[in-house]
């Protein structure tokens, strides 16, 4: 800490003269002071230090005195306006309770009381850093939502984040019952944090990303706080092994329907619908499907569940009734009669697993939302601490 001294300086000078004017002889040699005309007593600091450049948002301000107690302290910005904080109860520290704002100057003045009964003072100014650029964050789920077993929680980075342990070590996942998981870079924009097993049915999450300050690297920063509340629904799990053309429905472990289906063409890797697990990622009551490759465009179905971004939906195909429940005849996704396919997506949640095996191929890990698709070593391995 550095002490203010400027202000003493009249003081000082005004107690040296008055030294000589109040010597009124010696005794035994020494010089007698009247202390009328001595320095006050209390001595005042503050962090951060008078005229500091590049000081973090997140460094509280703290205004300490010793040998007396502080009577007023204000700290503002170059607005005039003043910052929070509070005094403790012996009066001797006071610290802001609110961060500070990026490239501002911040001007403080303070007053103590000495033990001597005389009044010091403090003045001075301090600048906080001024990021190359401030970098925002999305969290997902949204507040309050209800979502399925298998939904991860998702935060995203609008630009690259070279220090990603900085930003994970920021993240923090609370839940109303004990729940094993971890966080993963999926990209360098994105990182996931997933249970070990499904959520537990009616687990509430609280999720908080304190980013504001946060140095990502090369001069970036966090822009500002996010946070999160949301619960987990019900157990639904939708399995599907290709071959046998039914799509089950299971809720907490027991079959609840049964929907023949048809799903991706068997003979043709690229039109599979992959093995793995995905989730539940839209629900859209109408989608419009377009794949020029193979010669369709403009194609409208109903009730569809979007399950990956590599482009596979569960959803209704009345064009292909003829082969549902006994064919695999679809580009990847999985058909259902109309009524069928309401049904299910009447009982959906986002974040619901589907559970895809018996297929030649398996879904790639390019999306987005591929939490699933890797065993928990692997997963594991892509946290940044």
């Amino acid at each position: 800490m550095i002490e203010r001294r400027t202000v003493f300086k009249a003081a000082a000078a005004a107690g040296s003269a008055g030294l000589l004017a109040a010597c009124s002889g010696t005794t035994g040699g020494e010089a007698t002071v009247d202390p009328a005309n001595l320095p006050p007593k209390a001595k005042i600091t503050v962090e951060p230090a008078v005229d500091a450049k590049d000081v973090s948002v997140l460094q509280p301000v703290t205004v300490k005195v010793s040998e007396g107690a502080l009577s007023e302290v204000k700290v503002t910005n170059a607005d005039g306006g003043e910052v929070a904080g509070e005094l403790d109860e012996a009066k001797t520290t006071w610290t802001s309770t609110e961060p500070l704002g990026y490239g501002k100057t911040y001007t403080y003045a303070a007053k103590a009381k000495g033990t001597d009964g005389k009044v010091a003072e403090l003045t001075g100014s301090f600048a906080t850093l001024n990021p190359a650029s401030v970098v925002r964050a999305t969290l997902n789920p949204v507040d309050d939502a209800e979502v399925g077993v298998g939904m991860p929680v998702s935060v995203k980075f609008a630009a690259p984040i070279s220090d990603r342990a900085a930003a994970q070590r920021a993240l923090t996942v609370e839940t109303s019952n004990q729940v094993e998981g971890s966080w993963a870079w999926l990209s360098d924009q994105q990182v996931d944090w997933r249970p070990k097993e499904y959520w537990p049915a009616g687990t509430q999450v609280t999720v908080t990303a304190k980013l504001y300050g946060v140095h990502y690297g090369g001069g970036a920063y966090g822009k500002a706080d996010v946070s999160t509340k949301f619960v987990i629904g019900r157990n639904q799990v939708v399995k599907v092994h290709t071959p046998e053309h039914r799509m089950r429905v299971y809720r907490d472990g027991s079959e609840v329907a049964n929907y023949p289906c048809s799903n991706g063409k068997d003979a043709d890797p690229n039109l599979n619908t992959p093995n793995g697990t995905v989730i539940v990622m839209t629900k859209e009551p109408t989608s419009i499907f377009d794949n020029e490759r193979y010669g369709y465009t403009d194609v409208k179905k109903k009730w569809c569940c979007r399950i990956s971004n590599h482009g596979e939906y569960i959803h209704e195909n009345e064009e292909n009734r003829a082969n549902i429940g006994k064919a695999n005849t679809s580009h990847g996704c999985i058909n259902l009669f109309e009524a069928d396919a309401k049904a299910y997506f009447d009982s959906a949640l986002i974040g619901d697993p589907v559970e895809i095996t018996g297929s030649k191929a398996n879904f790639p890990t390019t999306s987005d939302v591929m939490d699933w698709l890797l065993d928990w070593e692997t997963w594991k391995s892509m946290s940044a601490l």
